[in-house]
């Protein structure tokens, strides 16, 4: 009867050594490629308008859907239409203007009717129902997003609509 042959001790741990290290460079290579996109904002905008203004003051709503793994902040919007352009959410039916809005990752950012909305002062024309207005989203993170706002009639409300 032939004796089994030996294995080395020592070859045993190598073996297994470079097999997890083996397995831990792929877990590693699968899980980097997926982080990076995940760790930063995507955002897209839609449902954007104005209602037509009746005076120099206007106001500007539309959703920012954040599809990526981190948050970010609407920090400010520019425009031709006017120099005087803030953001301003409603509490308890009263308007105050702030500094910027969450846009949670995973999540939206809703500018409505009765709700946050964007507000333009001292127009430097009168937009006319059925054009658009070209503003720019500006963020903490993300690079700015340009929209056209289409003017509708003054008491255009999609939620009735």
């Amino acid at each position: 009867m032939a004796a089994a042959p030996r294995t080395s001790p020592r070859l045993v741990v190598a073996g297994g050594l470079t097999s997890a290290l083996a397995l831990a460079l792929i877990l590693v290579g699968c899980s980097s490629g997926s982080s990076t996109s995940s760790k930063s904002p995507e955002l897209k905008v839609s449902g954007a308008y104005m209602p037509r203004p009746v005076s120099d003051l206007a106001a500007g709503f539309l959703v920012v859907t954040n599809s990526g793994g981190a948050a970010d902040k609407l920090t400010s919007v520019t425009s031709s239409l006017s120099d005087d352009i803030t953001i301003h959410k409603t509490e308890d039916q009263k308007m105050m203007e702030v500094t910027s809005f969450d846009i949670p990752a995973g999540g939206t950012l809703d500018l409505a009717r009765g709700g946050n909305h964007i507000m333009f002062a001292e127009l430097k024309q009168q937009p006319k129902q059925g054009q658009e207005i070209g503003i720019e989203l500006h963020f903490e993170k993300a690079d700015p997003i340009k929209v056209e706002l289409p003017v509708k009639e003054t008491t255009y409300n999609p939620a009735q609509n």
